[in-house]
């Protein structure tokens, strides 16, 4: 049997502590109850099943869980993980980082020294995943998670930008946006899932940060196992896609919230096509559709400084920001 564990430098002084390495066999339940308990008391809206969560894994392109996620125990019992993983973004490698720590186990020097970790294992992986030195360690955590916070800056993390989490309830009335002249909205076919795919990834180049997609990523999204494309809606001109929304609802998700949430995903409109009101009737159309599909709430992330207009677009729409994000970064060179 290989030998899984491993040792940190810096790890705190908790007795029958000890690090290791994910196991696909046997780690995923355990993982996702760590995340769910860690989530739910920071309030953040996002609690994963174990069929996603390996979805993402199993999908995930350059990331292996079983080299780039670390699991601490204490006898036996998973109180905290970490995780890193790399995409290219506006021409350089950033490393996303992200940690999990159960309640019961904070302030004892378990996330400084998870983070230590990411870093490090960041830094192998720049030495040989053949993008340029110069490179940017990532991580978003929430305004309101404290914690977290205070860890990236005494680590010379600086803010470089926010995001919201916006929210609409769908009781309220939904206007009347029309598509416009010589666009139609069609339902997604199977052998469309290539161009929507495309012409999302063409939109969102011009976006802040985006990462460069790969097959992984096409794989993961139409592998999502909660996955219902009767309720995205595409914008076709002709054969050309123009722009769309794909609403998801994630009902595990909403029964441990005690939700009845829909989420609009990719929302995107491709350039010839914009400033045009495009955007605004594909997002009132799909809450119709979430409405319709019994949600109460939408809700979507936006980066607060789009350079597309995109939160006045949100606002115009009825949506209210709920909860702001920050983007932490940390630049470093891979030599």
């Amino acid at each position: 049997m290989i030998d899984t564990h491993v040792r940190l430098p810096d790890a705190p002084a908790i007795p029958r502590l000890s690090f290791r390495m994910f196991d696909p066999g046997r780690d995923y339940a355990p993982l996702v109850e760590l995340i769910r308990e860690a989530n739910q008391v920071d309030e953040l809206d996002y609690i994963p099943t174990v069929d996603n969560l390996r979805t993402d894994y199993e999908h995930g392109g350059e990331f292996d869980p079983r080299r780039d996620l670390i699991l601490a125990e204490v006898e036996g019992e998973l109180v905290a993980a970490a995780e890193t993983t790399v995409k290219t973004r506006d021409g350089i490698g950033v490393h996303q980082v992200d940690g999990w720590v159960r309640p019961a186990w904070r302030r004892r020097g378990l996330g400084g020294a998870l983070l230590h970790w990411t870093e490090r294992r960041a830094a192998e992986v720049a030495m040989v995943d053949g993008r340029p030195a110069d490179r940017a360690l990532s991580s978003w955590p929430d305004q309101e998670q404290v914690g977290a916070t205070k860890l990236y800056e005494s680590e010379g993390y600086r803010i470089v930008r926010y995001g919201f989490l916006m929210v609409r309830d769908l009781g309220d009335e939904i206007p009347d946006a029309p598509l416009p002249a010589g666009l139609e909205v069609r339902p997604v076919d199977a052998t469309d899932h290539r161009r929507i795919w495309d012409a999302d990834t063409e939109a969102f180049r011009d976006h802040w940060n985006t990462g460069e997609r790969s097959e992984s990523d096409y794989e993961s999204w139409f592998a999502t196992p909660e996955l219902d494309v009767s309720l995205w809606r595409v914008a076709w001109d002709g054969d050309e896609v123009a722009g769309s929304v794909m609403p998801f609802i994630w009902a595990e998700e909403n029964e441990t919230l005690g939700l009845s949430r829909g989420w609009l995903e990719h929302i995107s409109v491709r350039r010839p096509w914009r400033r045009r009101g495009l955007a605004s009737a594909l997002i009132a159309d799909s809450l119709r559709a979430l409405r319709d599909a019994g949600m109460t709430e939408a809700a979507l992330g936006v980066d607060a400084d789009n350079v597309s207009g995109a939160l006045r677009v949100y606002e115009a729409l009825g949506f209210r920001r709920l909860r702001t994000g920050v983007s932490y970064r940390k630049d470093f060179r891979a030599d």
